[in-house]
């Protein structure tokens, strides 16, 4: 690429705002650094080393400020470990502390000075599980296929459960497991945080003085029909969680958790927007919220004592991400980013609104020329009526566009930053970035829009945004191709196979050809999630064939670059190997791209410099070939 980029994400506060960790990308693999803000450490910083070779996902403080621990994928697969090193620049040690030698663990946080993890075997099933960084000694809360630790602290365990679209949260205690929410298929209910310190507490009211609404008896919902000990706050348990339960859009809600029901009542909540993140300072005297306003981040503070909801604080970018908040509640940290901004951390005291200045050198790549602001977003009205949001990066001097689909599919396309389509734009490629049906942020009704049959409807509605570009005079008709990673790769190839005469080329990244193969060949845990969205190998095979692009490959006309990262073991491998097989049987024009030291992200930054420069060299070829 012709610019080096740095980007910096992920932050964890400390305890005490004195300093923070965060990931880093500016050459090979993502890796953890701690940096110092206070002290005689003030504006130095040190890399935080570990004895693996591969991408560190995530690294969160310990609640006592003496531990890091780090998630981290050897050879940037999708498997990771866990590992823990202690706050002190000046030792060395470096733990792993997971044991999960043939499945995968995910770092949670931490319940106390315990890292709260799931470990997932080669049976699909997580295990819910404390982990003392000291010795590796580990306390197992739950053990469920499809069960994920939202969150735990002294005895109080949060756990979702579900598959994808239809996500719950049931409270473990004790031998107690309790709903917290009633019943509403294709709601989502999937981030909590457990709020008592477990202190005498009398029941709380809503925000309007109106006492909250019982509305059943948790005694329905005990393991053994038992009644719930006596233990946290006298006998209930209150939480925060993120929660579409009853209504369209994401909110939050507090619930309480009693021996004689569970009670719940609204505390914020924006129409037509959904909440992204929250989180609350352990003194709970402050939560900070993003909320979604079509793409665009907005960033609220909440005091909790008195559920006051101050004016939203402009931030210096148009998404943020990844909130974290000082133990006090004095400083919280984000990642922000846009279309001319890569991913950086920035600090803000809630309380005097004002950002925190960072001692470093600024984070820089590829711009989309002209577009601090991008025209967008965008309105596209497919066939049947539905509106579609979309962003749109217009180059100056276009040779062709492109569209270009997340993944997920209920992921979103944001006026984040995007470095492989920076370039692409700077190389005279316009390129439209659609939330097709199915996409998140736009209610769930919209999220569950593509679910199963309804699939063709959203393969319909790439080709209606080949038809915008071409009715707006953003595109030459014979000059639109389509490119995408993982479902959007997916995707990519069933618009390429369904829709074969409106694209001059496509690039399918880490994408599913034959969603019969796919859940015979991804990881068990991955099958199990995807049944509600997708539909069943079994039950639903029929529709799975029709939906496969594998099983119209003679369609496929247009040259397709396909790119694979060999470790990727959540859309194996084989689904590239096997389009790319049966296209070069058919003599059709295809280039297989793959990455040896790579997975499902092609997280190393030598590769994605590489598949840039692919891309833009594949894309400019078949346009000037029109």
């Amino acid at each position: 690429m012709a610019q080096q980029v740095r980007a910096l994400y992920g932050a964890s506060l400390s305890p005490d705002a004195t300093a923070f960790a965060h990931l880093i990308d500016d050459g090979g693999y993502p890796r953890a650094v701690q940096r110092f803000l206070r002290g005689w450490r003030a504006s130095s910083s040190r890399d935080v080393e570990l004895p693996v070779e591969g991408s560190v996902s995530r690294v969160i403080h310990s609640a006592d400020g003496r531990w890091l621990a780090c998630e981290v994928a050897p050879g940037g697969g999708t498997r990771h470990q866990i590992w823990v090193v202690t706050t002190d620049p000046e030792d060395r040690m470096a733990r792993r502390i997971d044991g999960e030698e043939a499945g995968t663990a995910e770092l949670i946080g931490w319940d106390g000075t315990w890292v709260a993890a799931i470990l997932t075997g080669e049976d699909g099933i997580g295990r819910s599980c404390l982990i003392d960084p000291a010795d590796g000694r580990r306390t197992v809360l739950d053990r469920r296929s499809g069960g994920r630790l939202v969150d735990a602290w002294a005895g109080a365990s949060l756990i979702r459960v579900g598959p994808r679209g239809y996500h719950d949260m049931i409270m473990l205690h004790g031998q107690t497991e309790i709903a917290l929410l009633p019943s509403d298929p294709g709601s989502t209910t999937d981030a909590g945080v457990i709020l008592d310190d477990h202190h005498p507490r009398r029941l709380r009211y809503g925000p309007t003085g109106e006492l909250t609404k019982l509305y059943y008896p948790a005694k329905n919902y005990l393991v053994d029909g038992r009644t719930p000990p006596d233990g946290p706050g006298r006998g209930y348990v209150r939480a925060l969680i993120r929660s579409d339960n009853g209504c369209e859009h994401a909110r939050l809600l507090e619930v309480t958790v009693t021996p004689d029901g569970v009670t719940y009542f609204v505390v914020a909540e924006r129409p037509g927007c959904d909440l992204d993140e929250f989180v609350v300072s352990d003194d709970q005297s402050t939560v900070a919220l993003l909320w979604n306003l079509d793409g665009r981040s907005e960033l609220q503070i909440l005091e909790y004592t008195d559920h006051t909801l101050t004016e939203p604080i402009p931030l210096p970018g148009m998404v943020a991400t990844e909130l974290s908040i000082s133990a006090g509640g004095a400083m919280v940290a984000m990642t922000v980013e846009g279309p001319s901004l890569p991913r950086t951390v920035e600090l803000v005291d809630p309380r005097s609104r004002q950002w925190e200045p960072i001692d470093r050198e600024p984070a820089t790549g590829p711009v989309m020329p002209g577009s601090s602001v991008p025209a967008g977003p965008e309105t596209i009205t497919a066939r049947d009526g539905l509106r579609l949001n979309a962003w749109l990066y217009r180059a100056a001097s276009p040779t062709g566009a492109l569209v270009y689909l997340h993944g997920g599919p209920e992921g979103q396309s944001r006026p984040a930053y995007h470095e492989i389509l920076a370039q692409l734009v700077d190389d005279g490629i316009t390129v439209l970035t659609p939330n097709v049906r199915g996409s998140g942020g736009f209610g769930k009704t919209f999220v569950h829009a593509d679910d199963k049959g309804q699939r063709f409807a959203a393969i319909d509605d790439v080709a209606d945004c080949v038809r915008f570009l071409v009715d707006n005079g953003l595109a030459d008709p014979a000059r639109v191709a389509c490119a995408g990673w993982s479902y959007g790769g997916y995707l990519t190839l069933a618009a390429l196979t369904f829709h074969p005469g409106l694209f001059i080329a496509g690039v399918s990244i880490c994408g599913m050809s034959d969603l019969i193969t796919f859940y015979r060949n991804t990881e068990p845990w991955i099958a199990d999630a995807a049944f509600a969205e997708y539909g069943h190998p079994v039950s639903d095979r029929e529709l799975l064939e029709r939906l496969s692009p594998l099983r119209r490959v003679d369609a496929l006309t247009a040259p397709l670059l396909v790119v694979h990262g060999a470790h990727d073991t959540n859309v194996p491998v084989s689904e590239s190997r096997q389009i790319v097989d049966a296209l070069r049987g058919a003599g059709r024009e295809v280039r297989y791209l793959l990455f040896h030291d790579d997975g499902h992200g092609i997280v190393k930054r030598e590769n994605r410099a590489v598949l840039a420069a692919a891309m833009s060299e594949w894309l400019t070829k078949a346009f000037d070939s029109a």
